[in-house]
């Protein structure tokens, strides 16, 4: 008998990816109070073409819990207003400054400054609402309100997006080592990948081995993801990533091939990786989809 081949990570997102559009499309239905340029807003930032990968993460980590795809849902689209917020508020002219961001205007250039930091706050209540009112049973609801809001909160999200408001010569002097660069990075990166694969793991009512496991592989996903992300700052297509890249070496920003080079970024997302497959052992062979996805992080371009 011919063992057959494991799913590609783009078989996984052809499955997934759909479902999540429609339930984005679904939240973005606003009631009559919201403005109509506010919901404009939300829809061009919500809905913009994305890798999805955040609400993917949701999804998979339960399946890898036994869990189903309709109960994790709401805690799906959560994360990704989350995310969608926070690219929102980053690429604003008093942070980083972008004016492209998925193959399209940023917010602030669309809809202007004001209006783009409503947008923003008002993704980040919908995200809470998503939970505590679609996710059930009320224990679960809770239990992912207080999750996301630890992340998204002044230790971890907003923490690291403050670290990257600081001038570059400042980076330099508190940027010292990898060390130091990943203490940063676990927080802003990191912190919304691993809620992520919480936000699943508590949908599929896991236990505490199995939401450990998904912690140990979101950790150094996270961390991985970084990486690509700033070699493709440096090696990627400024076409096919969707947005600017190079900015921040013009910025003197500290990045991973400024302090280990290109080769030694790749090798360390390389390890990070393996090790990252290599903690989803207690799941078992539900985690399949996790496993393929921590693949794709390494070959994506943008």
């Amino acid at each position: 008998m011919v063992r057959t081949s494991s799913p590609s990570f783009a078989e996984y997102a052809c499955r997934l990816r759909p479902q999540v559009d429609a339930a984005l499309e679904s939240c973005c239905q606003l009631g009559e109070g919201c403005p109509a340029t506010l919901q404009e807003a939300i829809r061009y930032v919500l809905l913009a073409p994305g890798k999805r990968l955040r609400p993917m993460l949701v999804l998979l980590a339960a399946e890898a819990c036994g869990g189903d795809i309709e109960a994790a849902m709401p805690a799906a689209c959560a994360v990704e207003m989350v995310h969608a917020y926070s690219l929102v508020h980053d690429d604003l002219p008093p942070m980083d400054d972008d004016d492209l961001r998925r193959g399209r205007p940023t917010c602030h250039k669309a809809f202007g400054e004001a209006l783009a930091i409503l947008t923003g706050d008002a993704l980040l209540s919908m995200a809470f609402a998503q939970l505590s009112q679609a996710m059930t049973p009320p224990t679960v609801a809770a239990a992912c309100c207080a999750a996301l809001a630890e992340a998204t909160g002044p230790c971890q999200l907003v923490g690291g997006q403050a670290d990257d408001l600081a001038a570059a010569d400042r980076q330099r002097q508190a940027v010292a080592s990898i060390t130091d660069l990943e203490r940063i990075h676990h927080r802003k990166t990191g912190a919304m990948i691993r809620v992520s694969l919480r936000l699943g793991g508590l949908a599929a009512l896991a236990n505490a081995e199995s939401l450990d496991a998904l912690d140990q592989y979101g950790h150094r996903l996270g961390l991985a993801f970084q990486i690509t992300d700033d070699l493709l700052d440096v090696c990627g297509d400024e076409a096919t990533a969707g947005k600017r890249l190079g900015k921040d070496s013009r910025r003197g920003k500290v990045t991973f091939p400024s302090l280990l080079g290109v080769k030694a970024s790749m090798a360390h997302a390389q390890r990070l990786i393996t090790e990252a497959c290599a903690a989803l052992g207690p799941l078992g062979p539900p985690a399949e989809g996790l496993e393929t996805l921590a693949r794709y992080v390494l070959e994506r371009n943008r």
